[in-house]
């Protein structure tokens, strides 16, 4: 009996992984908002008046404020004080009220209103921002630009709080249990949300025939309502067992203005944090256009109106195609039987390339580039596993930048050369799992590495910086993107007819600096005996 007495919900298999799936919902909610309008960005240029300056530099704004209005910092102090639960339920508020904004912002309602008016002659000139040229608005850009970029920068704030409130709850159900696991499937499950909004936001765009750009944002708004609803579910989950256990929640150490000197003078910290921005900086960028960049460097024609492809349905079987791609890959990764684990995987193979099938028929770019997370959901576990057991990270590192640099060179230079043959399509699709394989190489050999390269009395101040830096390569490269296209393609006002190569080569140059620093900290890692090569099980 007192055995039944002490048991909480944390015990239970079941609640936990409750738990951690309401966590991953909200993140696989935000992560589909994130990305909303990046595979419509033709539409808003025909739609909205966008440019791919405009554009830039409000995707660009999603981590503005995190950046330059220190709320990355303010968002660990909140966490510290007020708990998993409470900055749970903050986080998922915060990126409903910023996604409502950039909901009207891109609405009909907002064209001709009198905030429209205030927005065409207002924040056209930020002191100091402009002379610094950091500025989030420009004279010239859109109304509904400027007002989404507003709604974005709202969101942003919710999002980095929710990334690093999951993390802890993570820890908090399954300390000492499976947590590897907890957070990789956690990782898969968010990632599937690029997927996700690759295939629905168009579909919602075109739903009907007729284009509304603000139908796929409230298809957003309506998954921030859901995720907001996981984090409540989770706040009375969370709460439950705390009333059991009687424990305080779980604290890191808080950011102290002191650590910085001593973070700043760690060369550890500055090779992690520039691997961090550098990568990174070259990856979600670049989702935001990708689609629009397959668009550009493939001759995709549209199928007939009275065809099976060109039925809305389609995008429905399809999704489940891919979810079934994802469920029986990252499946795989733990049966023991053999017949079980190959079975699983020889499914998720066979719906892989049906789903891709699909996607060659329907002659859709959002379709192509969806294929990003799927192996990357599949080598997940096998990645860590390896890692733990064999160590290798920062040769995992240089791996990854290799990847990184070729697959951008391949957008660049070899894709446009099969333009207008199905080759092009099969490059294509290989480039984009490549790449999503290399997304998933490098953050599970980077995270890790991070206690063995800075002190651990300021681990948690360490974090916060790497996490600031890295924001700020999220925020500076859309806009840069945007503003290397705009440049490099004088008078092309097609948004189908872009010639990518500057912004592809800008991004390989990223990686290119990131393979440098890839083999510093190997030589480092040898010259200190880091450990950074060692398995992270010790027999």
């Amino acid at each position: 009996m007192s055995q039944a007495i002490q048991k909480t919900l944390r015990d239970s298999a079941a609640m936990r992984w409750t738990a951690l799936l309401l966590l991953a919902l909200a993140m696989f909610c935000s992560y589909i908002f994130m990305d909303i309008l990046s595979p419509i960005k033709d539409l808003m240029q025909e739609t909205r008046g966008w440019d791919s300056t405009a554009f830039g530099t409000m995707q660009g704004s999603e981590v503005f404020l995190n950046v330059f209005a220190f709320f990355l910092i303010f968002a660990g102090i909140i966490l510290d004080k007020m708990g998993v639960r409470f900055t749970a339920v903050l986080s998922a508020a915060v990126m409903l009220v910023g996604a409502c904004v950039k909901w009207y912002a891109v609405s009909d309602a907002f064209i001709g209103s009198e905030l429209e008016t205030w927005f065409n002659k207002n924040l056209n000139y930020i002191p100091l921002f402009d002379e610094l040229g950091v500025s989030p608005f420009y004279e010239g850009m859109p109304a509904s630009a400027k007002f989404a970029a507003c709604g974005f920068m709202v969101f942003g704030c919710g999002c980095e709080m929710a990334g690093i409130t999951v993390s802890r709850g993570i820890v908090k159900w399954f300390k000492g249990r499976e947590m590897a696991l907890a957070m990789g499937s956690e990782m898969a499950l968010a990632r599937l949300g690029v997927a996700t909004c690759m295939i629905f936001s168009p579909f919602f765009a075109r739903l009907g025939g007729s284009v509304s750009v603000s139908r796929s944002v409230a298809f957003g708004v309506v998954l921030m309502c859901i995720a907001l609803i996981m984090t409540i579910v989770y706040f009375v989950m969370d709460k439950k067992l705390d009333s059991q256990t009687g424990e305080a929640e779980e604290k890191d150490d808080p950011f102290k203005v002191s650590d910085i000197g001593k973070i700043l003078s760690d060369s550890g910290f500055w090779i992690v944090a520039l691997l961090c921005v550098l990568y990174y900086s070259a990856i979600f960028p670049f989702q935001k256009y990708a689609v629009n960049m397959l668009q550009c460097n493939l001759t995709l024609t549209t199928p007939d109106a009275e065809s099976f492809w060109a039925q809305p349905d389609v995008t429905i079987v399809q999704y489940i195609i891919m979810l079934i791609v994802a469920a029986a890959g990252f499946a795989s990764n733990f049966q023991k039987k053999a017949n079980l684990k190959y079975g699983l995987l020889t499914v998720s193979i066979l719906a892989l390339i049906t789903y891709c099938y699909m996607g060659y028929m329907r002659q859709s770019a959002e379709s192509i580039f969806a294929v990003f997370p799927l192996l990357a959901v599949l080598i997940t576990p096998i990645l860590g596993s390896y890692l733990d057991h064999h160590g290798k990270a920062a040769s995992m590192l240089v791996l990854g930048s290799l990847l990184l640099i070729g697959c951008h060179l391949t957008f660049a230079f070899i894709l446009p050369l099969f333009k207008g043959s199905a080759g092009g399509i099969i490059i294509a699709y290989v480039t984009i799992l490549v790449l999503g394989a290399s997304f998933s190489l490098v953050p599970a050999s980077l995270w890790p590495s991070v206690p063995k390269l800075v002190d651990a009395k300021v681990i948690g101040s360490a974090y916060a910086l790497i996490f600031w830096i890295q924001n700020i390569g999220l925020w500076l490269f859309p806009l840069l993107i945007g503003k290397v296209l705009d440049a490099t393609n004088p008078g092309v006002t097609d948004p189908t007819q872009f010639n990518y190569t500057a912004p592809l080569v800008m991004l390989a140059c990223l990686g290119v600096a990131a393979l440098v620093l890839g083999f510093i900290l190997k030589v480092v890692d040898r010259k200190k005996g880091l450990g950074l090569e060692l398995p992270n099980i010790k027999d």
